[in-house]
């Protein structure tokens, strides 16, 4: 019976004491995500579809701030400094978690001791882009004109080192031809650029030259991937196009939080994520985009970025690309 009672009274005291933070109702303030991406990019639109059904599952404001320059660095900075309570996140593609330790000689944050993975949102493939008034009807005729005028040609991205940049170096290799890369600092401008015929071609997601080539001022020549998008499906495949065979420029995007945000608040948000990118709306507004949700648990996203960290390594040694 004594035993009993001082069970009874444990369990009671312990219900007094204080909850940790973490345990305490999540959210109860609106939570930020800092994205290196130019508002207007794909990856902002795309954050800014799930940060208003995230809001809405989570009962709380989610707000997109843009902190774009600096090859991500601004942004990322900025995040790994927040506090780790869960109410500030970043997003961030494959390029910022794996190439650039290899690309720069330093960088301002460590991804694997900085940051706690919390849930991927999407992968896309990228489109050749060109000028809609340009002579070339395929991949082939840009290739032929390159061949013809080595390094006459121009190509741009959004930074050296970019998904855009490496896989026109790719590319190159692959049809032993030589053009020069025009880096921007925004994702906009380089579609812009080609546009306007400033640079002769990108590679370019449907989210980020989509609303160009809807509006007729740019034109997509070719998909580099397996297949083609169904919702551009007469777009051909790089290979079908001229190019050379199994060339696959893509990238994905995850969120992250500073290390050391508590487990349950990973979880939660990891879970409520996942359920925004089920939602049926959502996968439309994705798909429009060419964008593909992604799922994954946190530790399923830290063998992704070892596993590409290995890939980049190997390329970054092979193309001798360096940003300094």
């Amino acid at each position: 019976m004594k035993q009993f009672l001082s069970a009874i009274l444990a369990t009671a005291l312990t219900a007094l004491l204080p909850t940790p933070a973490s345990a305490q109702a999540f959210p109860n303030r609106p939570i930020r995500v800092v994205t290196p991406f130019s508002a207007g990019s794909g990856p902002d639109a795309a954050l800014r579809v799930v940060a208003d059904k995230l809001g809405h599952q989570l009962g709380t404001s989610v707000i997109v701030d843009n902190k774009p320059g600096g090859n991500g660095f601004i942004a990322l900075s900025e995040a790994r400094r927040a506090p780790a309570d869960g109410y500030t996140l970043v997003q961030m593609d494959d390029t910022h978690m794996s190439l650039m330790p290899y690309l720069h000689k330093s960088v301002p944050y460590d991804m694997l001791k900085d940051f706690q993975p919390v849930q991927t949102m999407l992968r896309t493939n990228f489109f050749v882009v060109v000028p809609a008034n340009s002579p070339w009807k395929n991949v082939g005729d840009l290739l032929a004109a390159a061949k013809a005028k080595p390094g006459a040609l121009t190509y741009g991205s959004w930074f050296i080192g970019s998904p855009g940049h490496l896989g026109a170096v790719v590319m190159q290799r692959a049809t032993d031809t030589d053009m020069l890369h025009i880096p921007f600092k925004n994702t906009p401008d380089v579609y812009q650029a080609v546009a306007a015929n400033d640079v002769n071609w990108a590679f370019g997601t449907a989210g980020s030259a989509g609303p160009l080539q809807r509006a007729g001022k740019v034109k997509f020549l070719a998909l580099a991937a397996p297949k083609r998008f169904a919702t551009f499906a007469d777009v051909p495949t790089v290979a079908e196009a001229g190019g050379p065979a199994d060339l696959e420029v893509k990238a994905w995007v995850v969120l992250q939080a500073p290390k050391g945000t508590p487990a349950d608040v990973v979880a939660k948000l990891n879970d409520a994520i996942a359920k925004v990118l089920k939602l049926p709306e959502v996968r439309d507004q994705f798909a429009n985009a060419g964008f593909e949700p992604m799922i994954s648990s946190p530790a399923e996203i830290t063998t992704l970025i070892q596993a590409d960290m290995k890939r980049y390594a190997e390329v970054v040694k092979q193309s001798r690309i360096t940003a300094e």
